[in-house]
């Protein structure tokens, strides 16, 4: 069965850090460029990062850029989004999603359950 897990999210002061893990069951991420998304209460989806499987080229929002880092442990089949510097305003559940064509420009075929992160002081 193909299943993407987040793990990771809790509560944070701003400023803080925390790191993301999405492991893969069912398949090996290699292959998939993988996504990490998130949504707050009252907001629509947005896209934070992505990493390629062809040549693990990697995207940011701009939102995120220097504060986040995406990176994958194809021995461990899992991603990671590495985040520092966090701000009230990245408050919100956290998707993973994998996509098959291994390109970050298209469609995701799988997703996650989604992980809780909340920054609060």
């Amino acid at each position: 069965q193909v299943q993407l897990v987040e793990s990771g999210g809790g509560l944070v002061q701003p400023g803080g850090s925390l790191r993301l893990s999405c492991a893969a069951s069912g398949f090996t991420l290699d292959y998939f460029a993988i996504g990490w998304f998130r949504q707050a209460p009252g907001k629509e989806r947005e896209g934070v990062s992505c990493i390629s499987s062809s040549d693990g080229s990697t995207y940011y929002a701009d939102s995120v850029k220097g504060r986040f880092t995406i990176s994958r442990d194809n021995a461990k089949n899992t991603v990671y989004l590495q985040m520092n510097v966090l701000k009230t305003e990245d408050t919100a559940l956290y998707y993973c999603a994998a996509a098959t064509s291994g390109s970050c420009g298209g469609g995701y075929n799988y997703w996650g359950q989604g992980n809780q992160v909340t920054v609060s002081s």
